[in-house]
């Protein structure tokens, strides 16, 4: 037998022993797949089940800063007082209801005893009698004009303000359907009381020569901006969330956390957690715009459509916020799950930085600074201080009363620079004193 018919005596071994883990792998791998799908099935429904709780947890946070949080509740419907929708349906409202309260055919009668007791010829005094039309047209246009001054002057947002700070238990009754106070909920109807309103015009009418208006009486006038027929059962809804809104982000992140722990492959269910609640925050969105579209065109005829759009907007303003900034972070933990695996764009980023990082740290280095104690102290304890890194960030995030998508992002850039600056101060174990 020559040397080339021998076989290679260091690759068979070599070969054989791959084979050989190759297959003890696969046996154990068949041996533990019941246990491996169960716990996958495991994870995948706890996760489906979080993202679902934090879509419901972030509209119950929602409604239950709108009923207890009086500084949340002026901040969402202050600004309609500017809003030129808003000014002009009240406008419209208090001008019909001021307009009501004006004896137009007694002034008219008023105008042609005046004519008579005058000496005005009969044909113009009977004139006269039909001048109710163009009075009433000219009264609704002074008060119109009147009002309107009054609702987009800088007086009006300010006792817009007062008055629904005041009046802030008010989005509490019309939760629970009852209400005396400026928002009430009267069966379908989110109605303003614009009696207020009425009363400044009056005072104004009467400063601008029109006497006749001092005759008005106190008015309490409905001006209703949202209507609809499911706005009871939404109500009814809301007032379940407004109950568990305290509990409910924390058994989301509970139950999201179980899905983590039950998985086999951890990092990836935490990359699935928060696309599954990224996901989540998307269908919110999307829900609240196909909302406002369907609820615009099932209103009454004779509702203010840019009104009631307007007041919409404004009480999900904050919202559509918290649907940003809870998007934001978990489309952030996603981020950093991926990068902390063994992907290569993973690894290739890690290193990158790292040697990036090192390069800096070595020029300083050769510039003089010694980190001694510290660096050897950060490399012991380098998983440790990663850990409470993310700790302090989790907690800034859950404890502020309403985090933005700004302060999201911004958490996350500081967490970055931390741990770069970990990196930084990280001399490795070269540096460490050796034994005596």
């Amino acid at each position: 037998m020559t040397d080339s018919d021998a076989p290679p005596p260091e690759r068979r071994p070599d070969g054989e022993l791959e084979e050989l883990r190759r297959r003890v792998n696969e046996l154990e791998s068949a041996r533990h797949e019941p246990k491996h799908r169960l716990r996958a099935l495991g994870s995948v429904l706890l996760i489906i089940l979080a993202s679902v709780l934090a879509l419901l947890a972030v509209v119950a946070v929602w409604a239950n800063s709108i009923v207890r949080d009086t500084d949340r509740y002026v901040a969402t419907v202050a600004p309609l007082a500017s809003d030129p929708d808003v000014q002009q349906a009240v406008t419209s409202r208090v001008t019909d209801a001021v307009i009501k309260q004006i004896d137009v055919d007694g002034l008219v009668a008023q105008l042609s005893d005046a004519a008579k007791q005058q000496g005005v010829p009969p044909r113009v005094a009977d004139l006269v009698d039909d001048l109710d039309g163009p009075i009433t047209s000219g009264l609704k246009e002074l008060v119109s004009s009147t009002v309107l001054r009054v609702v987009s002057s800088q007086a009006f947002e300010t006792v817009w303000t007062d008055a629904n700070r005041r009046a802030h238990d008010a989005v509490d009754k019309a939760l629970t359907g009852s209400s005396d106070s400026a928002v009430q909920l009267k069966g379908n109807q989110v109605a303003i009381d614009v009696g207020p309103i009425v009363a400044q015009v009056k005072d104004r009418l009467v400063d601008s020569g029109l006497a006749v208006a001092s005759k008005i009486p106190e008015v309490h006038t409905q001006f209703v901006v949202v209507e609809g027929k499911d706005v009871g059962e939404i109500k009814s809804y809301l007032r379940v969330l407004e109950i568990v809104g305290n509990w409910l982000p924390i058994i989301a992140v509970l139950i999201a956390a179980a899905g983590v722990y039950v998985a086999s492959h951890r990092r990836r269910a935490v990359i699935g957690a928060a696309i599954g609640v990224f996901l989540a925050m998307v269908l919110l969105g999307v829900v609240l715009a196909v909302f406002r579209a369907v609820y615009l065109d099932h209103l009454p005829p004779d509702t203010n459509e840019d009104a009631a759009g307007a007041v919409y907007d404004a009480l999900v303003r904050f919202l559509r916020s918290s649907v940003r900034a809870v998007g934001a972070l978990a489309l952030v933990t996603a981020l950093g799950a991926f990068f902390v695996g063994p992907s290569r764009i993973a690894v290739f980023t890690r290193h990158f930085f790292a040697k990036g990082i090192g390069a800096g740290r070595d020029v300083a280095a050769s510039a003089g600074l010694r980190l001694g104690p510290v660096g050897r102290f950060v490399h012991r304890f380098k998983t440790w201080i990663g850990a409470a890194i993310l700790l302090v960030a989790a907690i800034v995030l859950f404890t502020w009363s309403y985090p933005t998508t700004a302060v999201v992002i911004w958490t996350a850039v500081i967490v970055l620079a931390a741990f770069g600056i970990r990196e930084f101060l990280d001399t490795g174990p070269e540096d460490e004193p050796g034994p005596a």
